[in-house]
Order: structure tokens, then sequence, then C-alpha cells
């Protein structure tokens, strides 16, 4: 048996995750990450203070020792920052994906390991599992053979790996893209196997007292916050035209960074199209305007099926090969079948993607996770989006 930290957030997924390694056996101890308290007055709900109650609440039902870690320093300097940096530069960011990285499995883990435990678990819907060679290591048959006179196959079996989850509707995968070899290693992931109604049923039969509370939509361990409102804390307005495709001023807006690329709603500009809405398609930065226009199959800066990624992690798989495999570009996102082409580079691993169908809103700054099949092989920063 390890001794496990488990994070805990006060919601019931992180609950039960906590349970079941109680009930495995395993000297667990609870941790909440104290991340924010909304000193700034946002408007919205931000619950730590419930959440570390609930937490708390729940460690003492499974009779384990809980912690509050006080990571706000942290988490301003690596995912705030990162977060608010982005949005400046006209890009959009994940703080999600980012806070997996470098707060869960980063900071928080590095608290943990000073303390002898082995392991850190999260309540998130994904699995282990070790890895088996598939059609990841076997060549395309679309592939060019003159790329692909070296070994093909680069895993090694029984690595440890990230598999999705078993519900599709919850899966979080995507929020691990960025994940390293080494923080998998120490990651358990334990209500992975379960469907959403099977991990409310355990919650209700411990007696759980989060298992009616309903699921956080917020910026990670911020709570119930709207990136709009968050954004508007921290980078001041500054407002700039609304125009078409030919340069016409349709309207105004409140600054680019609070705008995203596949956007319809908020652009308070009227359709001239019966049933139809304007959609954002572009955003210029050195003119500060924001690209609109009406959405259809064929509407130029909006659908694509070549683009660079770059800052790319990986979970486990040596990604520097020519290969087929999925792409997902958001989360909830179907992942998309493409080809990946690695692209030397002196400081990071890049790519250039070529998706066999086009994907909509490709969007600078978002992360693109990465599988074959049901693994999980990292992850990349989408930079630049190819419309030909």
């Amino acid at each position: 048996m390890a001794k496990i930290l488990a994070a805990m957030s006060g919601g019931v997924d992180s609950s039960v995750a906590a349970a079941l390694l109680v009930r495995e056996g395993h000297h667990v101890v609870g941790a909440y990450m104290k991340n924010w308290i909304n000193e700034e007055n946002i408007a919205g709900h931000c619950p730590w203070m419930q959440d570390i109650e609930d937490a708390r609440a729940v460690a003492d039902q499974l009779g384990i020792e809980f912690h509050v870690v006080n990571l706000m320093r942290d988490y301003r300097e690596k995912v705030v920052k990162y977060l608010l940096e982005g949005y400046e530069a006209g890009i959009t960011p994940n703080p999600d994906v980012m806070c997996n990285r470098e707060m869960k499995f980063g900071v928080l883990w590095e608290w943990a390991r000073e303390r002898g435990f082995e392991a850190i678990a999260t309540g998130h819907y994904a699995r282990k599992g070790s890895v088996q060679c598939s059609a990841f290591c076997v060549p395309s048959e679309t592939a060019n053979a003159a790329v692909l006179d070296t070994e093909y196959c680069t895993l090694n079996v029984d690595q440890p790996t990230i598999l999705r989850g078993v519900d599709r509707n919850k899966d979080q995968t995507y929020f691990l893209a960025m994940m390293r070899p080494e923080q998998v290693a120490i990651a358990r992931f334990p209500i992975g196997h379960l469907q959403k109604p099977e991990l409310r049923e355990i919650a209700r039969e411990l007696k759980l007292k989060t298992a009616e509370k309903k699921d956080s939509q917020g910026i990670c361990f911020i709570g119930e916050v709207k990136m709009e409102d968050f954004l508007r804390a921290f980078v001041p307005d500054k407002p700039g035209h609304i125009v078409n495709l030919e340069g016409k001023v349709l309207g105004e807006h409140r600054g680019l960074h609070l705008y995203t690329l596949g956007q319809r709603k908020g652009l308070r500009v009227a359709s001239p199209l019966y049933k139809q809405a304007y959609v954002v398609v572009a955003k210029r930065p050195a003119t500060n305007e924001l690209v609109i226009a009406i959405e259809n199959p064929g509407t130029l800066l909006l659908w694509s099926r070549r683009c660079t990624i770059g800052g790319i992690s990986t979970t486990g798989a040596e990604l520097t090969k020519f290969t087929r495999l999925e792409a997902m570009p958001r989360y909830r996102s179907p992942a998309a079948s493409a080809t990946f082409t690695p692209i030397q580079r002196e400081h990071d691993l890049a790519a250039e993607l070529l998706f066999d169908e086009p994907q909509r809103a490709l969007t600078p700054g978002q992360i693109c996770a990465l599988y074959d099949g049901e693994r999980l092989l990292g992850g990349g920063v989408f930079e630049a989006i190819s419309y030909e």
C-alpha cells in the first residue's frame, strides 16, 4: 500500500477519489489547494471557504488527515501570469491545463514529495495504464516512406500512461495533455473507470457530505467566476473597431482580449441575414480590429486543416517522428484524425498538424491534445493556423 496525497477540491469527484483509495487500504491524506481568495472582489461566486469546509468534512468522514496548502503566490506566478500575458498578447490560453501541470502535479507534488508521499491523486475522469504497441507504432499507409526509414515505435512497454476516462461525457484527459512523464508516473486517477451516475451512487452510499453537490464550472480552483469578469479585473479595456472581411466598420469592441475565435455571442452586431449570426474569425492586434463574418462552410479564416503547434509536452511518447494520430483541438470536441510532422527547433518540440477534415476555429494559445486511440500522447499549443 502507498502513501498518497489526495487533492480534494470540496467537490464530489475528488471526495470519491479519496474514499476509493481509503477503501483500497492506502495511507491517504487529503489536501486542499488554496489558490485564490478573490481579494479583488471579482464578480461571481468564489466559494473557497465552503469548499474547504466540505473537503475537511469528507476527510473527517473518511478518518483521514487533512491540510489546507497555501499556494496563492505560486498560482499567481505560474497560472494567473500565464493567463493574463496570453490574453494581452491576443491569444487564448488555457489556465486549467496549466494548473494541472504547474500546480497539482507541480508545486503541490513537491510539497507532498518533501513529506514522504509516493503519489498524488485527483478526481479527474482519466485512467492509468501501461503502453501497448498499437496503431501508433505502425507506419501509416499514407505516410511518406522516405520519412519512415528508422525504427517507428518509440514507446517502452509497461511505461505508465494516461488513458481516457470510461465516461466519455466527463473524460478530462484533455486537461492533462501537457503533463510530463515524471508527473504521469506519480499520478493516480481513482475514478476514471466510473460513469458519473455510478460515482454519485458511491458518494450516497458512503453518505459523503458532497454527494449531491453540483459540479463547479469555474476557472481551475478559483470558483464560478466568468472569464470575462476575471480578465476585466486585471486587463484594462482597449476599445476598437469591429470590421467585416472587407474592412467595413460594423461596430465597436471593448478589447480584443475579451473575444475568441469562433465566438458568436456578445458581439452586439446585428446580422443582415435571417437566422444567421456573425462570428469572430480574426483578431488584429496591430490595428486593434476584431474581424467578424457570417458563418457558412466557406467562411474564410474560420475553417482550417493545417496548423503548427509548439511547446509540445509528452506524457511518455517520443513524438519526434512522422506519424498518424488523433488531435483534440478543444475540450469536448471530437478527436480528429491528423498527420503529425515534427519540426526541428532549438528550444522546444513543434510539429505541423494536417487534419483529414477541416476544423472550426483553431485558436492560437489554446491546447491541442494528442491521442492514439484511448491513450493520451501529450499536447501542444496552437501557434499558427494556415487558411489555404
